[in-house]
């Protein structure tokens, strides 16, 4: 679903030996806030289908940074800016890359 929307960076980290936040983190980026924000309204869209709804939602497309933690699997979203900037990818290291899409 993030790749039709052009997500850059895609990447699943199973966190469950890591981390007993989620099971699975997923973390894409956008180019600019509103794709940020169209990249979002595509993951609410395929979980609501699947009738699936998000516990929790922080930040905003014009921050920079999404999370919709649906429990087992939380989704960040961020402006490439931002991304560099939170380095989850460098603070989940010892997490198991599933997928990776550039």
């Amino acid at each position: 679903m993030l790749s039709e929307k052009k997500g850059i960076d895609i990447l699943l980290l199973d966190v469950r030996e890591v981390s007993i936040l989620a099971d699975y983190f997923i973390l894409s980026t956008g180019d600019v806030d509103r794709h940020v924000q169209a990249l979002a309204d595509e993951v609410s869209r395929a979980m609501k289908a699947l009738d699936a709804f998000p516990l929790h939602t922080e930040g905003e497309a014009g921050s920079g940074w999404m999370l919709l933690d649906y429990g087992d699997v939380v989704v960040h979203l961020f402006a490439g800016r931002m991304r560099e900037y939170y380095r989850l990818e460098e603070l989940w290291k010892d997490a198991h890359v599933v997928v990776r899409v550039l």
